[in-house]
């Protein structure tokens, strides 16, 4: 079972992935009472961090200290969270404490708990984007939405990144994304869209 929690800023998606009662948490955009609350007392095995944008990434320490979890990303994170300008906080928030993370260095396979995970590092949006096939499912971030890509003017995003992280996604397999914001897309909507975003990128 897939849920979806608004966030607190720019409605960004946080998921709770369901299974044999434990659950695990797709970015950290959103209050840690709410998360909460719908948690209950089911079992948390970790965080995974799309990529470090504040809106995706602003509670992911309250989230492993109170569910006793780790937060898993990309290393290159770091130089995102650190970044007052390429965090986009509203009010220049950084994040420095990473005692609760595990990096990726590259793509592979991780198992947490009763989920098999496989991750892709996936740049463009941010240096630092990471998506996740889990049970068939891409959790994308912001590299993929239902009808468009993510922005690619920010700092540290890169257009040449997002057209070879469009490549990998393409030869990838999986039934439906569910993206950072808006709606989920399914595998045949995304293989049609990612060649006119490619198309779009490279003119």
């Amino acid at each position: 079972m897939i849920k979806i929690v608004k966030g607190d800023f720019l409605d960004a998606n946080v998921y709770l992935v369901e299974k044999n009662n434990q659950i695990l948490i797709i970015d950290s955009g959103a209050d840690l009472e709410k998360i909460k609350d719908i948690i209950g007392s089911k079992k948390v095995v970790g965080v995974l961090l799309t990529h470090g944008h504040y809106d995706h990434s602003q509670h992911c320490n309250e989230y492993a200290n109170y569910f006793n979890c780790k937060v898993y990303a990309n290393r290159k994170i770091m130089q995102t969270l650190i970044d007052a300008e390429a965090i986009y906080s509203e009010d220049k928030s950084v994040i420095t404490d990473f005692s609760n993370f595990v990096f990726f260095d590259a793509d592979g396979e991780i198992k947490l708990g009763d989920y098999d995970i496989s991750y892709y590092y996936c740049p463009g949006h941010s240096i630092c984007c990471e998506c996740y096939i889990i049970d068939n499912n891409l959790f994308a971030g912001d590299v993929l939405f239902e009808r468009s890509i993510g922005r690619t003017d920010l700092k540290y995003s890169d257009k040449d990144m997002m057209i070879n992280s469009l490549d990998k996604l393409e030869k990838l397999k999986f039934d439906y994304v569910y993206s950072g914001h808006g709606a989920s897309s399914t595998y045949q909507e995304q293989m049609k869209n990612i060649k006119v975003y490619r198309r779009f990128l490279t003119r």
